[in-house]
Protein backbone atom coordinates (compact mmCIF):
# COMPACT_ATOMS: atom_id res chain seq x y z
CA UNK A 1 0.00 0.00 0.00
CA UNK A 2 1.17 3.19 -1.08
CA UNK A 3 2.21 5.46 2.15
CA UNK A 4 3.67 9.14 2.35
CA UNK A 5 6.68 10.31 4.13
CA UNK A 6 6.54 13.58 5.81
CA UNK A 7 9.31 15.10 4.21
CA UNK A 8 7.70 14.60 0.91
CA UNK A 9 4.70 16.26 2.34
CA UNK A 10 6.32 18.91 3.37
CA UNK A 11 7.91 19.57 0.21
CA UNK A 12 5.07 19.38 -1.80
CA UNK A 13 3.29 22.09 0.23
CA UNK A 14 6.09 24.09 -0.10
CA UNK A 15 6.33 23.81 -3.73
CA UNK A 16 2.67 24.81 -4.50
CA UNK A 17 3.24 27.68 -2.42
CA UNK A 18 6.13 29.07 -4.75
CA UNK A 19 3.89 27.75 -8.08
CA UNK A 20 0.58 29.29 -6.82
CA UNK A 21 0.11 33.01 -7.74
CA UNK A 22 1.64 35.38 -4.95
CA UNK A 23 -1.85 37.34 -5.47
CA UNK A 24 -3.21 34.45 -3.53
CA UNK A 25 -0.59 33.68 -1.29
CA UNK A 26 1.46 36.52 0.00
CA UNK A 27 0.56 37.93 3.79
CA UNK A 28 -2.08 40.94 3.05
CA UNK A 29 -4.16 39.89 0.00
CA UNK A 30 -7.24 38.76 1.46
CA UNK A 31 -7.03 42.20 2.82
CA UNK A 32 -6.41 44.29 -0.03
CA UNK A 33 -9.08 42.31 -2.15
CA UNK A 34 -11.83 43.39 0.23
CA UNK A 35 -10.76 46.98 -0.20
CA UNK A 36 -10.18 46.67 -4.05
CA UNK A 37 -13.97 45.13 -4.06
CA UNK A 38 -15.59 47.78 -2.32
CA UNK A 39 -13.70 50.61 -3.95
CA UNK A 40 -15.63 52.68 -6.90
CA UNK A 41 -13.50 53.42 -9.50
CA UNK A 42 -13.77 56.18 -11.94
CA UNK A 43 -15.39 55.23 -14.65
CA UNK A 44 -15.19 55.89 -18.42
CA UNK A 45 -16.68 55.24 -21.94
CA UNK A 46 -14.47 52.63 -24.27
CA UNK A 47 -15.66 53.95 -27.49
CA UNK A 48 -18.76 56.57 -28.30
CA UNK A 49 -21.79 54.90 -30.27
CA UNK A 50 -22.77 56.12 -33.92
CA UNK A 51 -24.35 59.18 -33.66
CA UNK A 52 -28.52 58.29 -33.97
CA UNK A 53 -27.34 54.55 -33.08
CA UNK A 54 -29.41 54.55 -30.40
CA UNK A 55 -26.95 52.35 -28.70
CA UNK A 56 -25.23 52.84 -24.99
CA UNK A 57 -21.48 53.19 -24.46
CA UNK A 58 -19.93 50.85 -22.81
CA UNK A 59 -18.42 51.68 -19.48
CA UNK A 60 -15.37 50.52 -17.35
CA UNK A 61 -12.16 51.17 -15.47
CA UNK A 62 -8.31 50.09 -15.50
CA UNK A 63 -8.14 48.65 -12.13
CA UNK A 64 -4.70 49.05 -10.37
CA UNK A 65 -1.70 50.45 -12.53
CA UNK A 66 -0.27 47.18 -14.72
CA UNK A 67 -2.26 44.47 -12.86
CA UNK A 68 -5.47 46.17 -13.58
CA UNK A 69 -8.39 43.66 -11.57
CA UNK A 70 -5.95 40.68 -11.61
CA UNK A 71 -6.10 40.24 -7.75
CA UNK A 72 -9.88 40.64 -7.73
CA UNK A 73 -10.09 37.90 -10.41
CA UNK A 74 -7.28 35.19 -8.88
CA UNK A 75 -9.07 35.15 -5.63
CA UNK A 76 -12.69 35.53 -6.14
CA UNK A 77 -13.53 33.97 -9.76
CA UNK A 78 -17.20 34.06 -10.18
CA UNK A 79 -18.26 36.08 -7.24
CA UNK A 80 -16.12 38.80 -8.70
CA UNK A 81 -17.96 38.87 -11.54
CA UNK A 82 -21.42 38.25 -9.72
CA UNK A 83 -20.40 41.54 -8.05
CA UNK A 84 -19.80 43.50 -10.95
CA UNK A 85 -23.18 41.97 -12.87
CA UNK A 86 -25.12 43.48 -9.97
CA UNK A 87 -23.54 46.76 -9.43
CA UNK A 88 -22.70 47.87 -13.26
CA UNK A 89 -24.88 45.17 -15.58
CA UNK A 90 -23.91 42.52 -17.81
CA UNK A 91 -21.37 44.61 -20.19
CA UNK A 92 -18.77 46.30 -18.51
CA UNK A 93 -15.54 47.65 -19.56
CA UNK A 94 -11.94 46.08 -17.99
CA UNK A 95 -9.68 48.75 -19.50
CA UNK A 96 -6.36 46.66 -18.53
CA UNK A 97 -3.22 47.66 -19.90
CA UNK A 98 -2.46 43.65 -20.78
CA UNK A 99 -5.16 42.55 -22.54
CA UNK A 100 -8.16 45.12 -22.95
CA UNK A 101 -11.23 43.75 -22.97
CA UNK A 102 -15.60 43.91 -22.19
CA UNK A 103 -16.84 41.33 -20.39
CA UNK A 104 -20.29 40.40 -21.32
CA UNK A 105 -22.16 39.05 -18.20
CA UNK A 106 -25.39 36.95 -17.52
CA UNK A 107 -27.31 34.33 -19.66
CA UNK A 108 -28.14 37.01 -22.32
CA UNK A 109 -25.36 37.98 -22.87
CA UNK A 110 -24.06 34.17 -23.11
CA UNK A 111 -27.33 34.01 -26.14
CA UNK A 112 -25.45 36.69 -27.97
CA UNK A 113 -21.96 34.85 -27.88
CA UNK A 114 -22.43 31.46 -28.49
CA UNK A 115 -25.26 31.72 -30.73
CA UNK A 116 -23.32 33.89 -32.70
CA UNK A 117 -25.96 34.57 -35.26
CA UNK A 118 -24.54 37.05 -37.36
CA UNK A 119 -20.93 35.83 -36.98
CA UNK A 120 -19.97 38.78 -35.33
CA UNK A 121 -17.85 36.94 -32.95
CA UNK A 122 -14.35 35.20 -33.85
CA UNK A 123 -12.30 32.98 -31.64
CA UNK A 124 -9.60 35.21 -31.63
CA UNK A 125 -10.48 36.46 -28.89
CA UNK A 126 -8.46 33.66 -26.91
CA UNK A 127 -5.29 34.41 -29.40
CA UNK A 128 -3.49 37.09 -27.01
CA UNK A 129 -4.29 34.66 -23.84
CA UNK A 130 -3.38 31.46 -25.36
CA UNK A 131 -2.60 31.88 -29.02
CA UNK A 132 0.83 31.44 -28.16
CA UNK A 133 0.93 27.88 -26.59
CA UNK A 134 -2.10 26.52 -28.18
CA UNK A 135 -1.70 27.58 -31.95
CA UNK A 136 -4.56 26.43 -34.23
CA UNK A 137 -6.18 24.24 -31.59
CA UNK A 138 -9.95 23.79 -32.85
CA UNK A 139 -10.94 26.30 -30.18
CA UNK A 140 -8.99 29.05 -31.92
CA UNK A 141 -10.53 28.39 -35.47
CA UNK A 142 -13.68 30.10 -36.83
CA UNK A 143 -16.44 29.76 -39.16
CA UNK A 144 -15.80 27.22 -42.62
CA UNK A 145 -12.42 26.43 -41.35
CA UNK A 146 -13.47 25.30 -38.08
CA UNK A 147 -16.47 23.39 -39.28
CA UNK A 148 -14.19 21.65 -41.41
CA UNK A 149 -11.43 20.53 -39.05
CA UNK A 150 -14.51 19.64 -37.00
CA UNK A 151 -15.93 17.08 -39.57
CA UNK A 152 -12.91 15.61 -39.79
CA UNK A 153 -12.44 15.21 -35.89
CA UNK A 154 -15.88 14.13 -35.36
CA UNK A 155 -14.73 10.66 -36.46
CA UNK A 156 -12.84 10.02 -33.10
CA UNK A 157 -16.05 10.82 -30.82
CA UNK A 158 -18.18 8.53 -32.72
CA UNK A 159 -20.02 6.39 -30.35
CA UNK A 160 -18.36 3.25 -31.46
CA UNK A 161 -14.91 5.02 -31.30
CA UNK A 162 -15.82 5.73 -27.36
CA UNK A 163 -16.58 2.30 -26.89
CA UNK A 164 -13.00 1.34 -27.21
CA UNK A 165 -11.94 4.48 -25.32
CA UNK A 166 -14.09 3.61 -22.29
CA UNK A 167 -12.34 -0.21 -22.05
CA UNK A 168 -9.19 1.91 -21.60
CA UNK A 169 -10.05 4.47 -19.40
CA UNK A 170 -11.40 1.67 -16.79
CA UNK A 171 -8.53 -0.19 -17.54
CA UNK A 172 -6.13 2.90 -16.42
CA UNK A 173 -8.72 3.88 -13.60
CA UNK A 174 -8.79 0.56 -11.78
CA UNK A 175 -4.94 0.39 -11.12
CA UNK A 176 -4.16 3.82 -10.44
CA UNK A 177 -6.92 4.18 -7.90
CA UNK A 178 -6.32 0.26 -6.30
CA UNK A 179 -2.40 0.36 -6.45
CA UNK A 180 -1.34 4.00 -6.34
CA UNK A 181 -3.28 6.40 -4.02
CA UNK A 182 -2.88 6.79 -0.42
CA UNK A 183 -5.11 5.30 2.36
CA UNK A 184 -6.03 6.87 5.65
CA UNK A 185 -4.06 9.44 5.47
CA UNK A 186 -5.45 13.34 5.24
CA UNK A 187 -2.28 14.20 3.92
CA UNK A 188 -2.89 12.66 0.61
CA UNK A 189 -3.56 15.37 -2.01
CA UNK A 190 -6.20 14.37 -4.63
CA UNK A 191 -5.95 17.13 -6.97
CA UNK A 192 -2.14 15.90 -7.75
CA UNK A 193 -3.25 12.61 -7.72
CA UNK A 194 -5.78 13.07 -9.95
CA UNK A 195 -4.17 14.86 -12.72
CA UNK A 196 -1.93 12.13 -13.03
CA UNK A 197 -4.37 10.08 -13.47
CA UNK A 198 -6.04 12.06 -16.25
CA UNK A 199 -2.66 12.08 -17.79
CA UNK A 200 -1.97 8.23 -17.44
CA UNK A 201 -5.46 8.17 -19.39
CA UNK A 202 -5.13 10.61 -22.18
CA UNK A 203 -1.50 9.21 -22.71
CA UNK A 204 -2.97 5.19 -22.84
CA UNK A 205 -6.30 6.82 -24.71
CA UNK A 206 -5.04 9.44 -27.19
CA UNK A 207 -1.40 7.96 -28.18
CA UNK A 208 -1.62 4.48 -26.95
CA UNK A 209 0.80 4.42 -24.23
CA UNK A 210 0.15 2.18 -21.43
CA UNK A 211 0.05 3.43 -18.08
CA UNK A 212 3.37 3.36 -16.32
CA UNK A 213 6.09 2.42 -18.93
CA UNK A 214 7.57 5.85 -18.75
CA UNK A 215 6.99 7.79 -15.67
CA UNK A 216 9.83 10.10 -16.27
CA UNK A 217 8.31 11.40 -19.74
CA UNK A 218 4.94 11.48 -18.33
CA UNK A 219 6.41 13.57 -15.56
CA UNK A 220 7.51 16.08 -18.01
CA UNK A 221 4.71 16.08 -20.34
CA UNK A 222 2.64 17.04 -17.35
CA UNK A 223 4.55 20.23 -16.42
CA UNK A 224 4.68 20.74 -19.90
CA UNK A 225 0.57 21.09 -19.93
CA UNK A 226 0.33 22.70 -16.41
CA UNK A 227 2.76 25.56 -17.59
CA UNK A 228 1.12 26.24 -20.74
CA UNK A 229 -2.33 26.47 -19.50
CA UNK A 230 -1.80 29.17 -16.83
CA UNK A 231 1.25 30.88 -19.37
CA UNK A 232 -1.60 32.89 -20.35
CA UNK A 233 -2.55 35.27 -17.33
CA UNK A 234 1.45 35.94 -17.19
CA UNK A 235 1.74 39.57 -16.60
CA UNK A 236 5.02 40.09 -17.78
CA UNK A 237 4.28 38.80 -21.65
CA UNK A 238 7.20 38.51 -23.04
CA UNK A 239 9.43 35.78 -24.52
CA UNK A 240 12.86 36.30 -22.38
CA UNK A 241 13.92 34.24 -19.56
CA UNK A 242 13.00 33.13 -16.69
CA UNK A 243 9.61 34.81 -16.94
CA UNK A 244 6.26 32.82 -17.20
CA UNK A 245 5.31 33.71 -21.00
CA UNK A 246 8.94 32.43 -21.60
CA UNK A 247 8.44 29.08 -19.99
CA UNK A 248 5.00 28.70 -21.64
CA UNK A 249 6.97 29.23 -24.85
CA UNK A 250 9.69 26.57 -24.28
CA UNK A 251 6.58 24.41 -22.42
CA UNK A 252 4.78 24.73 -26.64
CA UNK A 253 8.37 23.57 -28.25
CA UNK A 254 8.50 20.62 -26.08
CA UNK A 255 4.74 19.38 -26.47
CA UNK A 256 5.75 19.70 -30.58
CA UNK A 257 8.62 17.55 -30.36
CA UNK A 258 6.87 15.38 -28.21
CA UNK A 259 3.94 14.84 -30.77
CA UNK A 260 5.63 15.61 -33.80
CA UNK A 261 7.79 12.07 -33.55
CA UNK A 262 4.76 10.17 -32.38
CA UNK A 263 2.72 10.98 -35.26
CA UNK A 264 5.71 9.64 -38.01
CA UNK A 265 5.20 6.57 -35.55
CA UNK A 266 1.55 6.54 -36.22
CA UNK A 267 0.97 7.82 -40.08
CA UNK A 268 0.16 4.66 -42.04
CA UNK A 269 -0.45 2.29 -38.89
CA UNK A 270 -3.65 0.76 -37.85
CA UNK A 271 -4.23 1.69 -33.95
CA UNK A 272 -7.26 2.67 -32.00
CA UNK A 273 -6.12 5.68 -29.99
CA UNK A 274 -7.36 9.14 -30.80
CA UNK A 275 -3.96 10.30 -32.52
CA UNK A 276 -3.96 6.87 -34.52
CA UNK A 277 -7.52 8.07 -35.17
CA UNK A 278 -6.65 11.65 -36.37
CA UNK A 279 -4.02 10.29 -38.77
CA UNK A 280 -6.62 7.63 -40.34
CA UNK A 281 -9.75 9.90 -40.24
CA UNK A 282 -11.18 12.22 -43.31
CA UNK A 283 -14.66 13.88 -44.18
CA UNK A 284 -17.10 12.87 -46.71
CA UNK A 285 -14.65 14.43 -49.68
CA UNK A 286 -11.79 12.61 -48.88
CA UNK A 287 -10.32 15.20 -46.81
CA UNK A 288 -7.46 14.54 -44.29
CA UNK A 289 -5.23 16.56 -41.50
CA UNK A 290 -1.76 17.58 -42.12
CA UNK A 291 0.74 16.26 -39.94
CA UNK A 292 1.00 19.98 -38.72
CA UNK A 293 -2.48 20.07 -37.54
CA UNK A 294 -2.67 16.61 -36.22
CA UNK A 295 0.05 18.10 -33.63
CA UNK A 296 -1.80 21.09 -32.96
CA UNK A 297 -4.93 19.11 -32.22
CA UNK A 298 -3.55 16.94 -30.12
CA UNK A 299 -2.03 19.88 -27.87
CA UNK A 300 -5.07 21.25 -27.28
CA UNK A 301 -6.89 18.66 -26.88
CA UNK A 302 -4.96 17.05 -24.29
CA UNK A 303 -5.03 19.73 -22.43
CA UNK A 304 -8.58 20.37 -22.99
CA UNK A 305 -9.25 16.74 -22.14
CA UNK A 306 -7.47 15.83 -18.57
CA UNK A 307 -7.66 19.69 -17.16
CA UNK A 308 -11.16 19.78 -17.43
CA UNK A 309 -11.56 16.12 -16.35
CA UNK A 310 -8.86 16.82 -13.11
CA UNK A 311 -11.17 19.98 -12.14
CA UNK A 312 -14.33 18.26 -11.88
CA UNK A 313 -13.78 14.78 -10.52
CA UNK A 314 -11.45 16.69 -7.85
CA UNK A 315 -14.38 18.86 -7.58
CA UNK A 316 -17.27 16.05 -6.83
CA UNK A 317 -14.75 14.15 -4.75
CA UNK A 318 -14.82 16.96 -2.27
CA UNK A 319 -18.22 17.43 -2.30
CA UNK A 320 -19.12 14.11 -1.89
CA UNK A 321 -16.95 13.98 0.76
CA UNK A 322 -18.55 16.86 2.59
CA UNK A 323 -22.18 15.41 1.64
CA UNK A 324 -22.55 11.55 3.00
CA UNK A 325 -25.84 11.33 1.84
CA UNK A 326 -25.18 12.40 -1.64
CA UNK A 327 -21.98 10.24 -1.43
CA UNK A 328 -24.13 6.97 -0.06
CA UNK A 329 -26.65 7.56 -2.87
CA UNK A 330 -24.30 7.18 -5.89
CA UNK A 331 -22.18 4.41 -4.24
CA UNK A 332 -26.12 2.29 -3.92
CA UNK A 333 -26.10 2.83 -8.20
CA UNK A 334 -22.47 1.63 -7.91
CA UNK A 335 -22.69 -1.38 -6.28
CA UNK A 336 -25.81 -2.41 -8.37
CA UNK A 337 -23.15 -2.43 -11.17
CA UNK A 338 -20.31 -4.43 -9.12
CA UNK A 339 -16.38 -5.09 -9.93
CA UNK A 340 -17.23 -6.36 -13.68
CA UNK A 341 -16.07 -4.37 -16.61
CA UNK A 342 -17.55 -0.99 -17.52
CA UNK A 343 -19.12 0.33 -20.90
CA UNK A 344 -21.11 2.95 -21.87
CA UNK A 345 -24.41 1.32 -21.51
CA UNK A 346 -23.33 0.39 -17.72
CA UNK A 347 -21.82 3.86 -16.97
CA UNK A 348 -25.13 5.53 -18.36
CA UNK A 349 -27.57 3.62 -14.88
CA UNK A 350 -25.70 6.11 -13.32
CA UNK A 351 -27.63 8.26 -12.97
CA UNK A 352 -26.82 10.30 -9.70
CA UNK A 353 -23.48 11.04 -10.51
CA UNK A 354 -24.54 12.25 -13.49
CA UNK A 355 -26.74 15.05 -11.27
CA UNK A 356 -23.43 15.38 -8.81
CA UNK A 357 -21.45 16.27 -11.90
CA UNK A 358 -23.84 18.34 -12.87
CA UNK A 359 -23.84 20.65 -9.71
CA UNK A 360 -20.42 20.54 -9.22
CA UNK A 361 -19.09 21.82 -12.28
CA UNK A 362 -21.90 24.09 -11.90
CA UNK A 363 -20.22 25.34 -8.03
CA UNK A 364 -16.96 25.13 -9.81
CA UNK A 365 -17.14 25.70 -13.57
CA UNK A 366 -13.75 24.02 -15.23
CA UNK A 367 -13.68 26.48 -18.27
CA UNK A 368 -14.15 29.92 -16.83
CA UNK A 369 -14.00 31.80 -20.30
CA UNK A 370 -15.18 32.09 -23.48
CA UNK A 371 -13.14 34.24 -25.19
CA UNK A 372 -14.26 36.06 -28.37
CA UNK A 373 -13.00 39.33 -30.56
CA UNK A 374 -15.39 41.13 -32.85
CA UNK A 375 -15.12 41.45 -36.66
CA UNK A 376 -17.34 43.81 -37.46
CA UNK A 377 -18.74 47.01 -35.38
CA UNK A 378 -21.92 45.46 -33.78
CA UNK A 379 -24.02 45.70 -30.62
CA UNK A 380 -23.91 43.46 -27.44
CA UNK A 381 -27.45 43.99 -25.39
CA UNK A 382 -27.88 47.38 -26.52
CA UNK A 383 -23.82 47.94 -26.46
CA UNK A 384 -21.80 49.72 -28.88
CA UNK A 385 -18.64 47.28 -29.22
CA UNK A 386 -16.39 48.31 -32.27
CA UNK A 387 -14.49 45.73 -34.82
CA UNK A 388 -11.03 44.80 -33.13
CA UNK A 389 -12.86 44.60 -29.55
CA UNK A 390 -11.58 41.68 -27.59
CA UNK A 391 -15.02 40.25 -24.97
CA UNK A 392 -14.90 37.43 -22.51
CA UNK A 393 -18.50 35.87 -21.46
CA UNK A 394 -18.11 34.21 -17.93
CA UNK A 395 -20.19 30.85 -17.64
CA UNK A 396 -18.80 30.00 -13.93
CA UNK A 397 -21.33 33.64 -13.13
CA UNK A 398 -23.86 32.49 -14.83
CA UNK A 399 -23.44 29.22 -13.01
CA UNK A 400 -24.67 31.40 -9.61
CA UNK A 401 -27.43 33.43 -10.24
CA UNK A 402 -29.74 33.12 -7.96
CA UNK A 403 -32.60 34.17 -10.29
CA UNK A 404 -31.43 30.77 -12.01
CA UNK A 405 -30.35 28.86 -8.84
CA UNK A 406 -32.03 29.52 -5.49
CA UNK A 407 -29.53 29.19 -2.88
CA UNK A 408 -26.66 29.10 -5.42
CA UNK A 409 -23.69 28.55 -2.86
CA UNK A 410 -25.75 25.34 -1.52
CA UNK A 411 -24.67 22.12 -2.82
CA UNK A 412 -28.21 20.89 -4.34
CA UNK A 413 -28.00 18.19 -7.41
CA UNK A 414 -31.73 17.46 -7.00
CA UNK A 415 -32.19 21.25 -8.44
CA UNK A 416 -31.24 19.05 -11.60
CA UNK A 417 -33.99 16.75 -11.44
CA UNK A 418 -37.72 16.50 -12.38
CA UNK A 419 -39.98 18.98 -11.65
CA UNK A 420 -37.08 21.65 -10.79
CA UNK A 421 -34.55 21.55 -13.66
CA UNK A 422 -33.62 24.61 -12.85
CA UNK A 423 -30.98 24.63 -15.51
CA UNK A 424 -33.74 25.22 -18.13
CA UNK A 425 -34.76 28.29 -16.97
CA UNK A 426 -33.05 29.74 -19.22
CA UNK A 427 -31.77 28.24 -22.83
CA UNK A 428 -27.93 29.30 -21.33
CA UNK A 429 -28.39 29.49 -17.95
CA UNK A 430 -26.30 26.31 -17.44
CA UNK A 431 -22.87 26.09 -20.07
CA UNK A 432 -20.16 24.32 -18.59
CA UNK A 433 -19.26 23.10 -22.11
CA UNK A 434 -19.51 26.28 -24.03
CA UNK A 435 -22.20 26.07 -26.60
CA UNK A 436 -23.08 26.71 -30.42
CA UNK A 437 -20.68 25.84 -33.33
CA UNK A 438 -17.91 25.42 -30.92
CA UNK A 439 -19.83 23.64 -28.10
CA UNK A 440 -17.40 20.95 -26.36
CA UNK A 441 -16.59 18.14 -29.15
CA UNK A 442 -15.26 15.96 -26.04
CA UNK A 443 -17.87 16.14 -23.98
CA UNK A 444 -19.27 12.96 -23.91
CA UNK A 445 -15.73 11.60 -23.66
CA UNK A 446 -15.18 13.87 -20.69
CA UNK A 447 -18.28 12.74 -18.94
CA UNK A 448 -17.61 8.81 -19.46
CA UNK A 449 -13.99 9.26 -18.10
CA UNK A 450 -15.51 11.37 -14.99
CA UNK A 451 -18.09 8.84 -14.16
CA UNK A 452 -15.53 5.78 -14.33
CA UNK A 453 -12.98 7.50 -11.92
CA UNK A 454 -16.01 8.31 -9.31
CA UNK A 455 -17.66 4.82 -10.01
CA UNK A 456 -14.38 3.02 -9.14
CA UNK A 457 -12.89 5.17 -6.32
CA UNK A 458 -16.43 4.58 -5.15
CA UNK A 459 -16.65 1.26 -5.05
CA UNK A 460 -12.56 1.00 -3.12
CA UNK A 461 -13.08 3.78 -0.80
CA UNK A 462 -15.55 6.20 1.33
CA UNK A 463 -14.38 10.12 0.92
CA UNK A 464 -14.33 11.86 3.95
CA UNK A 465 -12.81 15.46 4.31
CA UNK A 466 -9.30 15.69 6.00
CA UNK A 467 -10.50 17.79 9.15
CA UNK A 468 -13.97 18.81 10.19
CA UNK A 469 -14.85 22.56 8.75
CA UNK A 470 -12.41 22.20 5.67
CA UNK A 471 -13.27 24.78 3.26
CA UNK A 472 -12.09 24.20 -0.45
CA UNK A 473 -10.28 27.36 -1.60
CA UNK A 474 -9.56 28.20 -5.80
CA UNK A 475 -7.16 29.70 -7.24
CA UNK A 476 -8.58 30.75 -10.50
CA UNK A 477 -5.65 32.14 -12.00
CA UNK A 478 -6.28 29.16 -15.17
CA UNK A 479 -8.55 26.73 -14.67
CA UNK A 480 -9.85 26.50 -10.90
CA UNK A 481 -7.02 24.78 -9.04
CA UNK A 482 -7.37 23.97 -5.09
CA UNK A 483 -4.43 26.30 -3.66
CA UNK A 484 -3.86 23.49 -1.28
CA UNK A 485 -4.10 20.65 -3.18
CA UNK A 486 -7.04 19.66 -1.80
CA UNK A 487 -5.86 17.12 0.96
CA UNK A 488 -8.60 14.19 1.52
CA UNK A 489 -9.32 10.97 3.24
CA UNK A 490 -10.15 7.57 1.57
CA UNK A 491 -11.42 4.84 3.65
CA UNK A 492 -10.94 1.73 2.20
CA UNK A 493 -14.21 0.21 2.20
CA UNK A 494 -12.69 -3.88 2.71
Amino acid sequence: MPTITNPQYLLDQAKRRVTTSPMLTLPGMGLLEKRLNARDWPQHVMAQPPAGSDLKPVMGDGGLPIIGHMVEMFRGGPDFWLQNYRKHGPVMLLDSPIIPTVAALGPDAGRAIYSNGNKDYSQQGWTPMIGAFFNRGLMLMDFEEHLFHRRIMQEAFHRSRLVGYTEQVDKVVSQVVANDWVANDPRFLLYPAMKELTLDIASMVFMGHEPGTDKELVTKVNKAFTVTTRAGNAIIRTGIPPFTWWRGLKAREYLEGYFEERVRERRGRDGSDLLSVLCQSEDEDGNRFSDDDIVNHMIFLMMAAHDTSTSTATTMSHYLAANPEWQERCRDESDRLGDGPLDIEALEKLESLDLVMNESIRLVSPVQWAMRRTVRDTELLGYYLPEGTNVIYYPGMTHRLEEIYPDPYTFDPARFTEPRNEHKKHRYGFTPFGGGAHKCIGMVFGQLEIKTIMHRLLRRYRLELPRPGYQLKQDYGGMPVPMDGMPIVLRPLH
